[in-house]
C-alpha cells in the first residue's frame, strides 16, 4: 500500500535508522570506556567497538532499508544523488533526518550512561569525548586525519555500490544488510587508528552536538590538540563518498556487460532500468 506522503515515511526511516546506528555504536564505545570502572576490568576493546558499530549498521539497514533505502549517511546520500539518480530535491531532507536521528540516539546514550560517565570523568572532558565523536589519534595531523576519512569513506561507498548493483552479482537482498555491516567492521579494523573512522558526517556531528549541549564544552576540538576538528568528519567523508562512487561507476560498472535492472538505493529491492552506457 502506497502512502500519500512517501517522503515523510522515508525521512522517518532515515531518522530512526540512524538513531539505531548511533545507539549501538556510541553505546558500545560508552561500555568500553566506562564499563570497567572502578575495577579496571576490561569491558571490551577496539574489536568490540568495530563489531558494535558494524552490527549497528546491519540492524539499522534492516529497519530502514525497505522504506528509505537506508542511506543513514550524508556521504552515501550525496553519492547516490551524483551517480545513482537519487532525487536531488531529497538530499537535504535526508541529511536533516540523518542528523536528527544521530542527535537523538546520542542523547539517549548520554542520558543512560550519565552515571558511568560521571564516575569516570566528572567534568566531562576530552577523556570521554570519544564516546560520542571522533578525533585524530595522538600525533596524527589534521591533514592525515582528513586523508584517512577520504580513503575510509571512499571504500565504504565503493563497496556499497558494488553490493547493491544488480549488474555486479550482489548478495541476496536479505543478506545485504549483514554484508554492509561487515564492511563497516572491516573499515573499523583497517582504518580505525588515525581518526576513529567516522566515515559518516551524521554519525559524528549529531553525537558531537549531543555531547556539546550536555556539558562537553570542548567537543568541537581535537581530543589530542587545540585544533578545531568538527569539520573534518563532515567535509572529508563527502569527498571520499564521491570518489568511491566514481571509482565504482567508471572503473567497474560501465565495463560490465549490459543488463536490464539495477537497484537505485542501498536497501531497496525494486529495480529500475539501467542507463545506456
Amino acid at each position: 500500500m502506497k502512502t500519500k506522503h512517501p517522503l515523510v515515511g522515508e525521512l522517518s526511516g532515515e531518522m530512526l535508522g540512524t538513531a539505531i546506528l548511533v545507539l549501538f555504536g556510541c553505546g558500545v564505545v560508552a561500555q568500553v570506556i566506562t564499563g570497567g570502572f572502578p575495577d579496571s576490568v576490561s569491558s571490551g576493546d577496539h574489536n568490540s567497538i568495530a563489531f558494535g558499530w558494524g552490527l549497528g549498521v546491519t540492524m539499522a539497514v534492516f529497519v530502514a532499508g525497505r522504506i528509505s533505502g537506508a542511506h543513514l549517511n550524508p556521504a552515501v546520500t550525496v553519492a547516490l544523488a551524483a551517480f545513482r539518480g537519487f532525487d536531488r530535491r531529497k538530499v537535504l531532507p535526508f541529511i536533516g533526518a540523518q542528523m536528527a536521528g544521530a542527535l537523538v540516539g546520542a542523547l539517549v546514550v548520554r542520558f543512560v550512561y550519565a552515571d558511568q560517565i560521571a564516575a569516570v570523568d566528572a567534568t566531562h572532558t576530552k577523556a570521554t569525548q570519544g564516546i560520542f565523536s571522533t578525533s585524530p589519534g595522538e600525533g596524527v595531523s589534521i591533514l592525515t586525519a582528513f586523508s584517512d576519512q577520504i580513503v575510509g569513506t571512499a571504500l565504504l561507498v565503493m563497496v556499497i555500490f558494488a553490493l547493491t548493483s544488480a549488474v555486479n552479482n550482489p548478495p541476496l537482498a536479505n543478506t545485504a544488510p549483514l554484508t554492509i555491516g561487515l564492511l563497516v567492521v572491516a573499515i573499523g579494523m583497517a582504518w580505525g587508528t588515525n581518526a576513529g573512522y567516522a566515515i559518516n558526517p551524521a554519525r559524528d556531528l549529531g553525537p558531537r552536538l549531543a555531547s556539546w549541549i550536555t556539558g562537553y564544552h570542548e567537543a568541537m576540538f581535537s581530543a589530542n590538540g587545540p585544533e578545531l576538528y568538527f569539520w573534518v568528519p563532515i567535509v572529508a567523508p563527502i569527498i571520499g563518498g564521491l570518489i568511491g562512487g566514481a571509482l565504482f561507476v567508471f572503473g567497474i560498472e560501465r565495463l560490465l556487460p549490459a543488463t536490464a535492472t539495477q537497484p537505485q538505493e542501498v536497501g531497496v529491492e525494486e529495480a529500475v532500468a539501467l542507463p545506456e552506457r
